[in-house]
């Protein structure tokens, strides 16, 4: 016990000192080549943002395979943000009860895989370091100190306490955007919270499958009523998303025959590697209902039994596209991706195929994915360029209700609601 108040007290002036100052942006990021599969959920569900309430039972499950198969010694810390996700003025000892950082301490390594690899698992927060306020949070895992990251993952705490919220999503109401684009309405119900210059201090966030880079944030009221908070934003098109296609989709839980849609495994250059279906761009396609994980995924390995035996396989991708895509570059997309534009993920147009080619090496499962297109000079992702879009799409919108009280400094998160469209 000794040891750890001494070790408590080292640790407290170097978060302090180091307050606001980190090589990362509060943003979800791996920086080690060697680090993949990371998912990071409520300890409770397979799927879904990670979140939890404040003060209770429920805890964070972060997941992540480390190719170079030794055990590190990796920590990990929480830095508090602002409802747009900027570092908060808070210092660690203002959220953060018991240690300022604590150790990833349970890895166990793959068995029979031809790829080696150490799994990494962390449920948080512990006895040793709990979180006292709501809000949302930066994870850091790192290798010795802060300033050498492995990962990065955005995490949320809810107050225990939540306002009420009624949301719905719908097509458009303006006919511009009736029949590719889906909007977002939802009032909230304040409840025993006193909101006091709501303009300023009541945001909302909405969501669209888990993506952080076209979330809509820093939303404020558009009406109220006593107790009422309306988001109804009608035609002002603030809270539109596009609803693109039902995502593409494969399956390599097995490498012993071929699932759906995969057309060819075998064992080359001493890796698994799958091949999956030629695709087909379809902007102006017509509606395909097809159920998905909405741009998720999962690992499992069908072929044998026990904890660490999913392998990893070598994935190729085919593009069949009769439009012109010379004017950007075109990406698999998805959390296979980490929802980012990974360099590996860019396709190359092969002139003896004729196709836009590209290779992933990805964890046995089941995936969901789709193609983005990003113009040349820009960064932002069109999902519609290669899929199409339509209002029927089965998306999944996430609402964060955020609220900073009188006399405080930081965002609280006090209410949470996921919503799908109803037909």
């Amino acid at each position: 016990m000794k040891y750890r108040i001494i070790l408590l007290i080292w640790i407290i002036p170097l978060f302090v000192s180091a307050q606001q100052t980190y090589p990362f942006d509060p943003v979800n990021q791996i920086f080690d080549q060697d680090i993949l599969s990371v998912k990071i959920t409520n300890q409770d569900a397979q799927f879904g943002l990670p979140i939890i309430t404040l003060n209770s039972n429920e805890k964070f499950k972060l997941v992540f395979d480390d190719l170079e198969q030794y055990d590190r010694y990796l920590k990990y810390t929480l830095i508090h943000c602002t409802h747009d996700w900027q570092f908060s003025e808070l210092n660690p000892i203002e959220y953060l009860d018991g240690f300022m950082e604590d150790e990833v301490v349970n890895y166990t390594f793959s068995f029979n895989t031809i790829q080696h690899y150490t799994h990494y698992e962390l449920i948080f927060p512990t006895d040793l370091l709990r979180i006292t306020k709501s809000g949302n949070y930066l994870l850091v895992v790192y290798d010795t100190d802060i300033n050498h990251p492995v990962l990065t993952r955005r995490v949320m705490v809810m107050e225990p306490s939540t306002v009420g919220i009624s949301a719905r999503v719908e097509p458009a109401t303006d006919v511009t955007y009736k029949e590719t684009k889906q909007q977002v309405d939802f009032i909230v119900y304040s409840g025993n919270y006193i909101v006091r210059n709501p303009a300023l201090y009541l945001h909302a966030t909405i969501i669209q499958n888990g993506r952080w880079d076209n979330a809509i944030m820093g939303l404020t009221y558009r009406s109220l009523k006593p107790g009422e908070f309306s988001f109804q934003y009608e035609n002002l098109n603030k809270t539109l998303f596009s609803g693109g296609s039902e995502f593409r989709r494969f399956d390599i839980r097995t490498l012993r025959n071929l699932s759906d849609r995969i057309v060819s495994i075998n064992f080359k250059d001493r890796i698994n590697q799958a091949y999956v279906m030629e695709d087909v761009a379809r902007p102006f396609g017509a509606y395909e209902t097809d159920p998905t994980l909405q741009g998720a995924c999962y690992w499992k390995n069908n072929d044998f039994r026990g904890e660490n035996t999913e392998d990893y396989v070598l994935t190729h991708f085919s593009l069949k596209s009769d439009y012109d895509l010379s004017k950007g570059d075109v990406y698999v997309f998805g959390e296979l991706t980490d929802w980012n534009l990974d360099s590996d993920a860019k396709l190359t147009y092969n002139p003896n195929t004729r196709y836009w080619e590209t290779s992933l090496y990805l964890k046995q499962g089941f995936y969901n994915y789709q193609y983005v297109y990003v113009p040349k000079g820009s960064t932002v992702i069109d999902e519609t360029y290669i899929e199409g879009s339509h209002w029927q799409t089965q998306n999944s919108y996430t609402v964060l209700i955020y609220l900073r009280e009188e006399g405080t400094s930081y965002d609280k998160l006090i209410g949470t609601t996921t919503i799908n469209l109803q037909q």
